[in-house]
């Protein structure tokens, strides 16, 4: 039977009452029709959210998001690899932006202070593993996961994958479906790791190519790489290129910026 670490202490310390009513959010939502008027003040929290959230990061610049394990301590050879992309990214000028928390989040969080670049977070709350890294410039804190989802993807301009669970599966999937349905640009999509990555690649080529649930060109966006060289060669492909100063917008007083 195989044995799985435990959490350390502080992921194991109970929830605050606001942050009990906060993890409840999500399921409230989706777990079916209530009367109108709770779901119209359900409406206005998720736009007061979704206002929240665009305030904390219109002025972060353009980003890179970077998905991953909580779940790595800070000895592993994957928490080492987040904590070199995270300078690999921020020496080219983009943001780091991350879940906020532990594992892959801080090392790429890390990564990012170190070589002197802006370190991002959209955190949530959860049962375990929210908890927010020490290694924030600047950090917002969501209680719906389609709102937090929604940000990681607004303000990126490339995605990196590093090994992770059902969490960054979800984050990596949803990326490529909606660039390959034209929803966003074709942004990078990057996945680092190659021993880890190699099965599901192996199933997307063997299984899902050939039985044309998607088409060759979906898997040719997709990057398999361990190669800190082929992922600045790729980043510096992106769109909106920030190694060329793009004008950042200005801040407007009359929105208290």
């Amino acid at each position: 039977m195989s044995q799985v670490a435990s959490l350390p202490p502080i992921l194991e310390q109970p929830l605050e009452p606001y942050k009990r009513v906060w993890l409840e959010d999500d399921r409230r939502l989706l777990e079916g029709p209530r009367s109108r008027t709770t779901e119209f003040l359900r409406v206005l929290r998720i736009l007061r959210e979704f206002i929240r959230g665009f305030r904390a990061l219109h002025f972060v610049g353009p980003c890179v998001s970077v998905f991953g394990s909580a779940r790595f301590a800070p000895d592993h050879r994957y928490y080492q690899l987040g904590r070199e992309v995270g300078g690999v990214v921020s020496r080219l000028g983009f943001t780091v932006l991350t879940g906020g928390g532990p594992g892959i989040m801080e090392a790429a969080n890390r990564g990012a202070k170190e070589a002197g670049g802006v370190s991002v977070g959209c955190n949530i709350i959860l049962p375990k593993e929210q908890q927010p890294n020490p290694y924030l410039d600047h950090m917002v804190t969501f209680r719906y996961f389609f709102v937090r989802k929604v940000m990681l993807v607004k303000y990126s301009q490339a995605f990196v994958i590093l090994p992770g669970g059902f969490g960054t599966m979800d984050e990596a999937f949803e990326a490529a479906t909606l660039i390959q349905t034209q929803k966003i640009f074709d942004f990078p999509l990057i996945f680092m790791g190659v021993e880890y990555w190699q099965p599901v690649f192996d199933f997307l080529r063997d299984k899902m190519r050939v039985e044309r649930t998607i088409a060759p060109l979906d898997l040719e966006r997709l990057i398999l790489t361990d190669s800190l060289d082929v992922l600045q060669t790729t980043l510096m492909q992106c769109p909106f290129k920030v190694f060329e100063k793009p004008p950042q917008p200005k801040r407007r007083w009359w929105l208290f910026e």
